[in-house]
């Protein structure tokens, strides 16, 4: 793998990449030489106090290594109100659970469209595992909305039980992935290993489990039977599976709803995507080299819809729409709350239209990046999958 030409981080910055390094080496060492890469992943996002989630660095917007869509254009968060407003109408439950809050700019846009609406929750709950994040949260909405503030709750973990809308934007997409190949010889799962002081790629037999049932599973899907020489590589998360399964677990009524980029399975190990979806973002730069700069940078896979769906729907869960960004986002009206701008004012105008070509545009976010929905004693359709409704490529 090449070493990527990204912009230097400080010396404090270099420190902490260093110091995490060790931590790694050791936690590598102890295990006896080798970690899956998902417990590798886990320690660079996620350690206390020094993962790349856990850390204050910043990492949202164009400070950070980063846009989100919350961050590119509030018209995200007030168009996802008009979604929340519909599903309150249809439920007795009116709170919000938001997980990984990120700047809090979702959470903002939405109540305060939900205002405008006069339907706010009773409760907006944040599960946010970073100090340093919830910290910047609160300073958010003291500043912003200090009037809406005491519906605000943090949560350092699943309550029991919920009831009303669980939301997750961009959060599958970098929960910890476990990486498979296929090859001629079997199946292997590859972890990391060091050679001196470098982090190294090695792969060891996957034997019986979780992981080797799912790989087993999709070998038809990726090994066709008159292929002779065969070496495919992609991701199996396992955390999104059991995320998938706690959130069914704890709701009682109501609407989970998350947005991220990825495919469904055919297209998720279709042939051409042989080398699989992980991706490091540092700086706005984009590339593959998940051992650099341990800490400093973030490290992502695609989303398989269809594995949660699959899961969701063995958890008794209701699938409730699959559909693009574009496509939600113009359902629930969009193009009304730009409306809203006059056009004859274009320094106002002019870039809310631009952030709105970035949220639906097919070259931007707006096919990449998928919405679905999954609903427990709820029945009527949401209008976010009026139009447009993509279920059938899950092949569930």
């Amino acid at each position: 793998m090449s070493t990527p030409t990204l912009p230097s981080p400080s010396q404090i910055a270099l420190q902490h990449s260093l110091a995490l390094e060790k931590i790694i080496h050791a936690k590598i060492k102890n295990a006896g030489g080798w970690i899956s890469f998902a417990d590798f992943m886990e320690a660079v996002l996620y350690l206390p106090g020094m993962g790349y989630y856990a850390a204050g660095s910043a990492k949202f917007g164009q400070a950070g290594d980063f846009v989100t869509a919350p961050e590119i254009s509030a018209l995200f968060g007030k168009t996802i109100a008009q979604q929340v407003a519909q599903v309150f109408a249809l439920i007795s439950h009116h709170e919000i659970l938001e997980f990984g809050a990120g700047s809090g700019k979702l959470a903002l846009d939405l109540l305060l469209e939900l205002e405008q609406l006069g339907c706010l929750p009773r409760r907006y709950f944040i599960l946010e595992i970073s100090a340093d994040l919830q910290q910047k949260q609160q300073a958010l909405f003291e500043k912003t909305i200090p009037h809406l503030t005491p519906l605000i709750h943090w949560l350092t973990r699943l309550p029991e039980e919920f009831g009303g809308i669980i939301l997750a934007n961009e959060v599958l997409d970098a929960m910890p992935v476990h990486i498979v190949t296929w090859n001629n010889l079997g199946l292997f799962e590859r972890g990391v290993a060091t050679n001196q002081q470098a982090f190294i790629w090695q792969d060891r037999p996957l034997i019986a489990g979780e992981l080797f049932d799912i790989a087993e599973k999709l070998t038809p899907l990726i090994i066709e039977s008159d292929q002779n020489d065969v070496r495919y590589t992609s991701e199996i998360s396992l955390t999104n599976r059991h995320f998938i399964r706690s959130l069914a677990q704890i709701l009682r009524q109501g609407v989970i709803l998350l947005i991220d980029y990825g495919f469904g399975q055919a297209e998720y190990y279709h042939p051409q995507r042989e080398q699989g979806t992980l991706m490091c973002h540092y700086r706005h730069h984009v590339h593959d080299d998940p051992f650099y700069l341990p800490g400093l940078q973030d490290i992502t896979s695609h989303v398989d819809f269809s594995a949660i769906t699959q899961v969701a729907l063995d958890e008794g869960l209701q699938l409730l729409g699959y559909t693009n960004q574009a496509h939600f986002l113009i359902n629930c009206g969009i193009t009304d709350i730009l409306s809203r701008t006059p056009v004859d004012l274009p320094q106002k105008y002019l870039p809310l239209a631009n952030q709105l070509q970035r949220l639906i545009s097919p070259a931007e976010m707006g096919e990449l990046f998928k919405v679905i929905a999954f609903g427990k004693h709820v029945s009527p359709t949401l209008i976010g999958f009026s139009r447009g409704d993509k279920s059938r490529s899950l092949s569930i």
